[in-house]
């Protein structure tokens, strides 16, 4: 069997953005401290305006760095504002509409919360990646699905497409999700909340999936 690649770190915007200027200064901040894979701007509620703002702002400073640009939930938006790629959730549009407005190089990723179910639907309709969450307590958003870490372990064994694990994490918990299977940690107050600031968070994660990759 060919070993899988290091988990890596999955950078969730916060829900709302009052300054856009003030935030990037943040995320050059957390994008220089160490390895992360993807931003996704999830900004909930937003105008379109909104949104397209953030995205011209946000997107230049991460692909700068080589990070991959997904926004949540919007297909639509996405693709009109260049984005490399979309989340969506159970409620938004289906991976064949995002795959249509996007294209076939677009990652599409899909929430599954913790259901083995649905994400293998996800995967027969071409989705890039799958999400289980939330793995823990979360104050970012609210959550009614609290999967064990088993989901994981179980769908690296049987499935070829990577699954990202959400809710909850920090440093102190990444590196038990990551053991169990997760290919990706997605992070969000974990890194913008944190007390030292957003690079001492993005440093402690990595740390922490750096000893689970040590390990292997």
């Amino acid at each position: 069997m060919t070993a899988r690649p290091p988990c890596r770190l999955y950078l969730i915007t916060p829900p709302a953005i009052a300054d856009v200027d003030a935030f990037a200064t943040r995320l050059e901040e957390a994008l220089d401290a160490g390895d992360v894979a993807a931003l996704q701007i999830r900004l909930k509620p937003a105008s379109d305006a909104q949104i397209e703002a953030a995205v011209g702002r946000l997107a230049p400073i991460a692909r700068a760095r080589g990070v991959a640009v997904i926004l949540n939930d919007r297909p639509d938006l996405a693709a009109r504002f260049g984005c490399d790629g979309v989340h969506l959730g159970q409620g938004d549009a289906s991976v064949a509409e995002a795959r249509r407005l996007m294209g076939r190089d677009a990652m599409i990723g899909v929430t599954c919360h913790d259901s083995r179910h649905l994400a293998m639907e996800a995967a027969e309709a071409g989705a890039d990646y799958v999400a289980f969450g939330a793995f823990f307590p979360t104050a970012t958003k609210e959550t009614t699905h609290r999967p064990d870490a088993d989901v994981l372990t179980i769908w690296q064994e049987t499935m070829e497409i990577p699954c990202v694990a959400i809710g909850g994490i920090t440093p102190e918990n990444a590196g038990a999700v990551a053991r169990a299977g997760a290919d990706f940690v997605a992070v969000s107050s974990a890194v913008w909340d944190h007390p030292q600031g957003p690079a001492a968070a993005v440093r402690a994660l990595n740390h922490a999936l750096g000893e689970v990759a040590g390990d292997r």
